[in-house]
């Protein structure tokens, strides 16, 4: 039996060659389409499927739901200062409070007394606490981060990242992740 269902809803879980995910936060997915692409390159084997067919006049296949790649790609040790990957690493809460709403980042030497945007210099903050601190030093006021900042490796990333699971899991991809969390029946 054939389930009809729209192929936008049929994402595919994408992994390396050795069998984990390319990333956890954000998963690894990509669309039905550029899946398909990549197994008519030859760039990836298909390991699970949807039941879900795609077709055209002359050819008809399922949608791939978990793809490998054939060859390992290597990732960096260190990944790129990015805001989001800041938050990442502060597991998106803020590094004076604790809150997880309003985030931005604060440099814990302010820009304004020659304090530099790196991994070492800026943390996660709630706006209220950003305001709070201004252009003074946490010392200054006694904000101090209950983190220490620090330059994350990307397994640290993808460590944290696997505390914040995305709303849709497919059950063929549970065999290659690493949250615990049980799937709606």
């Amino acid at each position: 039996m054939t389930i009809h269902v729209s192929p936008e809803s049929c994402p595919a879980l994408v992994l390396n060659a050795d069998f984990r995910p390319l990333s956890y936060y954000p998963l690894s997915l990509w669309s039905w389409q550029d899946a398909i692409k990549a197994v008519f390159l030859d760039r990836v084997n298909i390991v699970s499927e949807y039941e879900s067919i795609v077709h055209s006049p002359s050819f008809e296949m399922r949608i791939p739901s978990v793809v490998s790649l054939k060859t390992y790609v290597k990732s960096g040790t260190h990944p790129a200062f990015t805001r989001f990957n800041v938050f990442l690493r502060d597991q998106f809460r803020c590094q004076y409070c604790g809150d997880g709403e309003e985030l931005t980042f604060d440099h814990l030497v302010p820009r304004s007394r020659g304090g530099l945007t790196t991994w070492g210099n800026v943390v996660t903050a709630c706006s209220p606490c950003n305001l709070r601190k201004g252009n003074r030093l946490a010392k200054e006021i006694g904000m101090i981060p209950r983190q220490s900042p620090y330059r994350p490796t990307i397994q640290d990333l993808h460590r944290n990242g696997r505390a914040f699971p995305p709303n849709y899991l497919h059950e063929s991809w549970m065999d290659y992740l690493y949250w615990d969390i049980e799937l709606e029946p």
